[in-house]
């Protein structure tokens, strides 16, 4: 089924007829609705008196502040809303937030997130995250840590372009600052459990927390959680592409005087990810289309024929402590902490049931440590410099094993690869914020940033000369260090006291990086360069009727050299990916989100991001046997258009009960999934449109909800890639229509 929206955007008509596709056109026309409100104030008096809408905090500058007024590109995402809506790790609020994007792939490890159009387009251990991911303070070194189901979730911070001056680790491309809820005084608690159909999806989570002693509190949750999938593999009638899951989380907060603050967290997640390999979408070849039998491909494919379980063992742990120690007026704030990622994949390579003439089984183990620390001064607010100064180290260690048994015509080879990247990274950075006036604020961040990186790779094969998917034995080792700075320097003007505006240019640095994968060559043994990058911000931040409307504007441009980006190669029959520096990129656009209150009971929330994220110039690797005639071609993963609205409305009946109604609909432009530009992995223009009816006693504590997701049903691709004659995706959990109905008690 085809929305309108989808309908015509596949037949490139732009989804709002009469709105301009220019970034300039586009912040002229916005600015130009500021002359509309008068008639939207006058139309709103006619309504029931409205309240405000309530102030958001965030910490994207360090320092607690209204979202309207840091001079940041930040999007928020409330963590109860997003567990109202079914949406529990952060692959799952792209659809929230425009301007942000993910990678998905057979295995959590080899997912990623993007911020306006850039990512980590590798699944190499040598490579650090574009866009970093925060939970609590601490940075999780590898992307495909952040795929954690998230526990008692206050909000979700995207602040968009680099961020080196305020935050730990590096981030080139952008942050996702995850924020844990709050402890708090009285003894509270809850229960809550979830089932969702199209394919029986069922979660239970727990929580209690409160004040232990007059100097200690203490708060615990736990999560169970298990979908069958909604994938089938007909070899065995087994539903796959769904998860079991476990998880618990603890908190300390001891605050002895009222000067010093300790906080202690720990947490333990294990799951089971049912991921196949790919759902086959097309194949040139006839051979291969009777083997796939009775699976056939098409675009809405949700069958697979494989005679190998592919499935993905995860366990994440973590113990950090925070310490946030008053000095006058000046806070000195600790963070030390320790992260342990252990992952196991078995992935069936050819996609297909051909046991003993055919078969490519991989198994790959992953073994990553972490080891961070970091020291921050905040200064006072109110003087004329407003400053935050850090250090930070991070030690991180992957050590890796991955086999594969490759069959061809009933012959047998064998390979195995023992590798481990280690990198040890130091950072200075500080911001200042210098009050020249009440109202003009000038902004000077720098950072420095020491990379220490080394690899050492062995592999084994069982034949001396290539066999498919398996190179011939080899081993190599090497190392490499690197110094790079970073900045952010602008100017903060306030208009009136509900209009901010801000004008940046920020430096980002994203340090050196190693391919390190199975069929590793003597091609990969350098080391890429660091990847810099130069962007230019201005953004507005408005507040109107009575701050019943809030409207943030940013229109941005960012120049990327030294991209660092995998390429599909071929070797030994089989397509791999190469990473590389591939040239220069450029990504531009604008970015808008609003919120308007528009009665008591209704509110209604949107945002759109406009992002043409382009291929500059790319540096063809000697030897590809891929197309390098990309320039001009789109990054992968980033539709050039996406958009998101929602409407929440309560309604109050008798005896202290609420009536709850919300929807709401995301549309996104049209995706390339591949830097070659391969026609065949673009997914077309779509919509997904949910909604949901609760009902609540807020005063006895409890709530009872039923939802509907992909109410039009539309069916789409995570993401698509090809496998030499064929062409497969990664299969949404929304990928059709399903119902489910959550119960909440709080106690």
């Amino acid at each position: 089924m085809h929305d309108n929206l989808s309908t015509a955007a596949s037949r490139g008509i732009h989804p709002w007829p009469g709105v301009p596709r220019s970034p300039l056109a586009l912040s002229i026309l916005l600015a130009a609705l500021g002359s509309a409100i008068s008639p939207l104030a006058l139309a709103a008096q006619a309504e029931e008196q409205a309240t405000t809408l309530g102030t958001v905090t965030v910490t994207a500058t360090r320092r607690e502040a209204s979202l309207q007024e840091v001079p940041v590109a930040v999007s928020v995402v409330d963590g109860e809303q997003l567990e109202r809506d079914n949406r529990n790790n952060v692959s799952a609020i792209v659809q929230q937030v425009p301007t942000l994007n993910y990678r998905a792939g057979a295995s959590n490890k080899d997912t990623s997130l993007f911020v306006r159009g850039v990512g980590t387009i590798s699944t190499s251990p040598g490579v650090e995250p574009t866009v970093a991911t925060v939970i609590d303070g601490v940075v999780l070194g590898r992307p495909g840590q952040s795929t954690l189901d998230l526990l008692d979730l206050e909000r979700i911070e995207v602040l968009r372009g680099p961020q080196g001056t305020l935050f730990g680790k590096n981030a080139s491309a952008g942050v996702l600052n995850v924020v844990s809820k709050g402890i708090s005084e009285e003894t509270r608690g809850y229960v809550d459990y979830s089932h969702f159909g199209g394919g029986n999806e069922n979660r239970l989570r727990f929580g209690i927390g409160g004040r232990l002693t007059d100097t200690l509190k203490g708060s615990l949750s736990t999560l169970l959680g298990k979908y069958d999938g909604n994938v089938e593999n007909v070899a065995n009638g087994h539903d796959v592409n769904g998860y079991d899951r476990k998880g618990v989380r603890g908190k300390l907060e001891f605050e002895p005087n009222a000067d010093l603050k300790v906080t202690l967290i720990g947490d333990y997640s294990d799951g089971r990810d049912t991921l196949p390999s790919g759902v086959i979408t097309s194949t040139s070849s006839a051979a291969f289309a009777n083997v796939l039998r009775p699976v056939s491909p098409s675009d809405h494919n949700r069958k697979i024929n494989s005679d190998y379980k592919t499935y993905v063992d995860d366990i994440n742990t973590g113990l950090s402590g925070q310490v946030d120690w008053k000095l006058g007026d000046f806070t000195l704030t600790s963070i030390t902490a320790w992260r342990g990622w252990d992952n196991t994949q078995y992935q069936d390579g050819d996609r297909s049931a051909q046991l003993p003439l055919v078969a490519s089984h991989d198994k790959g183990e992953v073994d990553y440590n972490q080891y961070s620390q970091e020291l921050r001064l905040t200064s006072p607010k109110g003087q004329f410099n407003e400053y935050v100064l850090g250090l930070f180290y991070m030690h991180g260690k992957s050590e890796e094993t991955y086999q594969r048994r490759s069959v061809n015509a009933g012959v047998a080879n064998n390979g195995r690869a023992d590798y481990s990247v280690t990198n040890d990274s130091f950072a200075v950075f500080g911001e200042n914020t210098f009050n020249f006036t009440d109202d003009l604020r000038g902004i000077l961040g720098l950072r420095w940033t020491h990379d220490d990186l080394e690899y050492d790779h062995r592999r084994i094969s069982s034949s001396a000369t290539p066999v498919t998917g398996i190179q011939p034995s080899t081993a190599s080792k090497g190392s490499v260090d690197e110094d790079g700075f970073g900045g952010r320097v602008g100017l903060q003007y306030d208009f009136s006291d509900d209009l901010t505006g801000y004008a940046t240019y920020s430096r980002g640095y994203k340090g050196p990086a190693y391919n390190v994968f199975f069929n590793m060559q003597p091609r990969d043994t350098q080391a890429l360069k660091p990847e810099t990058s130069d962007s230019y911000e201005i953004g507005l931040k408005a507040t109107a009727l009575d701050k019943r409307l809030t409207a943030n504007l940013a229109v941005f441009h960012t120049d990327y050299d030294d991209y660092q980006a995998n390429f599909f190669d071929t070797v030994a029959n089989q397509v791999v990916t190469r990473l590389i520096n591939a040239g220069s990129v450029k990504t531009q656009g604008v970015e808008l989100d609003t919120s308007f209150q528009a009665t008591r009971q209704l509110k209604l929330s949107a945002a759109l991001a406009y992002t043409k994220a382009r291929v500059d110039h790319f540096n063809c690797p000697a030897g590809a046997a891929a197309t390098c005639d990309i320039d001009g071609g789109r990054l992968p993963f980033t539709p050039d258009w996406k958009s998101y609205v929602r409407a929440d409305y309560s309604i109050p009946l008798d005896n202290g009960l609420d009536l709850e109604l919300s929807t709401d609909y995301s549309w996104q432009d049209e995706v390339q999934f591949s830097l070659d530009q391969n026609q065949n992995t673009i997914q077309g223009a779509y919509g997904i449109w949910n909604a949901s009816i609760a009902l609540a006693d807020y005063n006895d504590g409890w709530r009872v909800a039923l939802l509907g997701k992909n109410l039009a049903d539309k069916s789409y691709a995570q993401a698509l890639a090809t496998g030499g004659n064929y062409v497969y995706r990664a299969v949404p959990r929304d990928d059709q229509r399903y119902f489910g109905v959550q119960l909440r008690k709080d106690f």
